[in-house]
């Protein structure tokens, strides 16, 4: 969070899963994308959060259901879910989302830590929490929502269904 909070200002994508509103720093994001534009190709014997491969702009991605990967509850997809592909330590990982809801700027001073229970829980990808009037936004690090291993395990089933074509 320090890299956060060196900064006066934070621009942030704010989306959805069921009722509650996290953010990200708009520069871990590389793109946006409808989910109802995507085609979605399951990948067999893929962790239960991965949605499958999908092909945003030429480019064919594994597509992590955000939802599953916090253990939130099986729910039907919207038609405003969104995929935003963000990069993983050289790989592109699309995260499917309920809805993206703004793009905001954000003052450092409003971010806090996240709670103690919070961040012993979830202290890999939770970097922390703002007040925006009425909002609570849990502000995430997408970019360490998967493990090493998981990114390995993505990895190499990208490559055996880029060799099934």
């Amino acid at each position: 969070m320090t890299d956060l909070m060196e900064r006066t200002r934070v621009q942030l994508i704010v989306f959805r899963l069921d009722q509650l509103e996290f953010a990200v720093p708009i520069e871990q994001v590389w793109r946006v994308e409808s989910l109802v534009d995507q085609t979605m190709t399951r990948v067999p014997r893929a962790p239960a959060f991965l949605a499958g491969v999908t092909n945003v702009r030429g480019q064919v991605i594994p597509a992590v259901d955000l939802k599953k990967r916090f253990e939130f509850p099986a729910s039907e997809r919207l038609p405003k879910a969104r995929i935003l592909v963000v990069e993983m330590e050289d790989q592109r990982i699309g995260l499917i989302v309920d809805g993206v809801s703004d793009i905001l700027w954000m003052p450092t001073s409003k971010i806090e830590p996240p709670p103690p229970m919070i961040a012993h829980i979830s202290d890999i990808f939770v970097r922390g929490v703002a007040k925006e009037n009425d909002r609570l936004l849990i502000i995430l690090d997408l970019t360490k929502t998967l493990s090493r291993e998981e990114l390995q395990e993505l990895r190499t089933m990208e490559a055996l269904e880029g060799e099934g074509e």
